[in-house]
């Protein structure tokens, strides 16, 4: 739940990079539309990435193999691409930009709470539905539950939309106060902040009633204001004596809730989503008399700001030119970029249906395209007086170690096409 704030506050304010429920790109038509289109990619992209055709993973304890995650079922969208990143857990290597911001908000917990706080950074990704939606009260008609927006292992499985999804098992057995990180997973769309995993941080701390009963407040308040000074505190432990504000919001999973924004680099930037943790999810988790704060953060978010990051595809660079520049507990180091190659302009046009969703689209290019696809962004769109609408995108390649040669860039353009017009069922113009 509390890294649902991350992820709502994300697609509410681009750009930034992904993080909780709330889809960017609606899916009008329900589930039953795209299952077509879902069996069809799968089974093109069997070929797509050779490498990862026999893997297999360990991954929170559990040997993994690829024939687990990516399935010959109607049900399964996981393309060979996204397989290809599990089990790589940027957020567990100190000498990376995600891993040293994870260290240095461990370090804040441990050195304000006393080591009070667990700490979970190697769960499981895959997990059921209802640990991921059922569990932190999505609605069961949320556009997050389509398989326009989330990646289905089958239909009642999925790679996690966030780290929430491990709440409820670890309140049932018995934490009390518990960091939760991990790489998680959205269908979204491609752009520098933008990609299909990212990481979060989540965190949740549970008061007894003698905790608030000597302070002359009722339970709710006492959390709230417990909650604004620790994360207060933490904005300062990362990013110096910087100018705060609150911002009261929505979520469905907290009441009241709160986004905090600092004042940094001469702008207001949201850092995380927080609230009082609705009661249902306690009782849910067997704790009937208590309240609780929870918190959720993008850590790839705070990293391109800290670290003067432009592009979320970095993160995944092994490129020495970019991993030589970081080191173990050094936070806010500023990227010095090396040599940025130059861009390739592809446009396409085509008349779209019913059933097209930008989601499915950028998949397409990425299957084809992997890393080297940097932006795909609608640049016109009309409909004519029959009444059909046509979508003219334009996608921008570019590799961040080489130069592109003309060559490979129009034979990716033209699988690109060849795609859409197969899987998607649209018409070229």
């Amino acid at each position: 739940m509390a890294a649902a704030f991350a992820h709502h506050i994300l697609v509410h304010s681009k750009p930034s990079c992904s993080v909780f429920f709330i889809s960017s790109s609606k899916n009008k038509n329900g589930f039953n539309t795209l299952l077509p289109f879902i069996h069809r990619r799968h089974k093109s992209s069997q070929t797509t990435l050779a490498a990862a055709t026999d893997s297999l993973l360990q991954l929170g304890g559990v040997q993994i193999s690829k024939q687990d995650v990516v399935k010959d079922e109607p049900t399964n969208n996981v393309p060979d691409l996204i397989f290809t990143k599990l089990g790589l857990q940027l957020h567990r290597r100190d000498n990376h930009p995600l891993g040293i911001l994870k260290n240095a908000i461990y370090e804040y917990f441990d050195t304000n709470y006393n080591n009070q706080f667990q700490k979970f950074d190697d769960l499981c990704p895959i997990v059921t539905t209802k640990m991921n939606f059922d569990d932190v009260l999505v609605p069961a008609d949320h556009v997050s539950r389509s398989y326009n927006d989330t990646y289905y292992v089958d239909a009642d499985t999925v790679l996690r939309c966030h780290t929430s999804a491990h709440q409820a098992n670890l309140l049932r057995e018995g934490y009390a106060n518990f960091l939760v990180t991990g790489d998680v997973y959205r269908r979204d769309s491609i752009d520098s902040t933008h990609y299909p995993v990212f990481h979060q941080m989540e965190g949740v701390r549970v008061f007894n009633p003698s905790d608030w009963n000597a302070s002359g407040m009722d339970g709710t308040l006492y959390a709230a204001q417990e909650l604004k000074a620790c994360l207060e505190g933490l904005a300062c432990h990362l990013f110096g004596a910087v100018e705060m504000r609150w911002v009261d919001t929505y979520f469905p999973f907290t009441n009241p809730s709160f986004e905090l924004e600092i004042y940094f680099q001469e702008k207001w930037l949201e850092v995380l989503g927080c609230g009082v943790m609705e009661q249902e999810i306690l009782k849910r988790g067997g704790k009937t008399d208590n309240v609780a704060w929870a918190f959720g953060l993008g850590l790839e978010r705070l990293a391109m700001v800290l670290f003067d990051i432009p592009d979320i595809r970095l993160f995944w660079s092994t490129d020495k030119r970019f991993t030589s520049q970081f080191s173990k507990g050094q936070l806010g180091i500023k990227f010095k970029p090396f040599s940025k190659y130059p861009p390739c302009y592809k446009d396409m046009s085509f008349w779209i249906n019913d059933s097209f969703t930008e989601n499915n689209l950028c998949e397409i290019v990425r299957g084809v395209a992997g890393d080297l696809a940097e932006e795909v962004q609608l640049i016109d769109n009309f409909t004519n007086k029959k009444g059909m609408t046509s979508h003219c995108y334009r996608i921008t390649y570019r590799s961040m170690e080489r130069s592109l040669t003309d060559e490979e860039i129009n034979e990716l353009q033209w699988n690109v096409r060849d795609q859409v017009q197969s899987q998607l069922n649209v018409e070229l113009r």
